[in-house]
């Protein structure tokens, strides 16, 4: 299974959840936005490998020891969901479309961690270590992302990879699996050179427009800007 400490993950959100939000609170779930905003909650897929990045509260057994991030095969997973939000530095302001080249946070819905990367090494194939860090949104400047895309805006159509601004990375998927208990987990790392490896799409999940906000989400101290 390689050096990854295991637990047993969640049950999955029901969709109709998603489809229930969406009426009651009028968010879009569908094509009715052709790009992806600031505050949408989304599951992105590695089109290489069809894996959806997935966190959950399991933190590596070497390395850094901070919480595991890996691709799953599952579509229907609660702990595939991340917030798309701005950086300490720079807000992304609720329901404005995410620009190319602009540098983002992805905050892991279910347990308030940030996509985050460093100079460790990754348990399986010794790749740039991808991880979860911080509290309840709030981490350190390894949480950034900048967005690289072909146009103006990132569409949800679009495969677009993701740099680690600190790094220089992108986050990756090259196909190594974990064993029991989570066996078919792929690892998650960053890698230097672009390839169909660190191609991402946005697929499932509720997409902010401008004003709204779900109830029950978090601001990660944020209320009136982010979610």
């Amino acid at each position: 299974m390689g050096n990854l400490n295991c637990a047993v993950l969640p049950h999955s959100l029901p969709a109709l959840l998603l489809f229930l939000l969406s009426f009651i609170f009028g968010l879009s779930l569908s094509t009715e936005l052709d790009f992806v905003t600031c505050g949408s909650v989304i599951k992105l897929l590695n089109i290489k490998h069809n894996v959806r990045l997935h966190s959950h509260d399991v933190r590596y057994g070497s390395g850094s020891g901070q919480q595991s991030v890996t691709g799953v095969t599952a579509v229907e997973d609660s702990n595939s969901y991340w917030s798309v939000r701005g950086t300490s530095d720079a807000l992304c302001h609720r329901g404005t479309p995410v620009k190319c080249g602009q540098t983002i946070r992805l905050t892991h819905v279910n347990t308030g961690r940030n996509l985050h990367s460093h100079y460790f090494a990754s348990p399986l194939s010794s790749n740039q270590e991808v991880s979860a860090f911080g509290d309840e949104g709030e981490g350190d400047h390894l949480d950034e992302w900048t967005v690289q895309c072909g146009g103006s805006v990132w569409k949800r159509e679009e495969a677009v990879r993701f740099r680690h601004k600190a790094t220089d990375a992108l986050l990756s998927v090259t196909g190594e699996q974990y064993g029991r208990p989570i066996h078919g987990q792929r690892e998650v790392h960053a890698m230097s050179n672009p390839s169909q490896h660190s191609l991402w799409k946005a697929m499932e999940g509720i997409f902010m427009k401008p004003s709204e906000s779900p109830v029950g989400s978090r601001d990660y101290g944020h209320p009136h800007t982010e979610f």
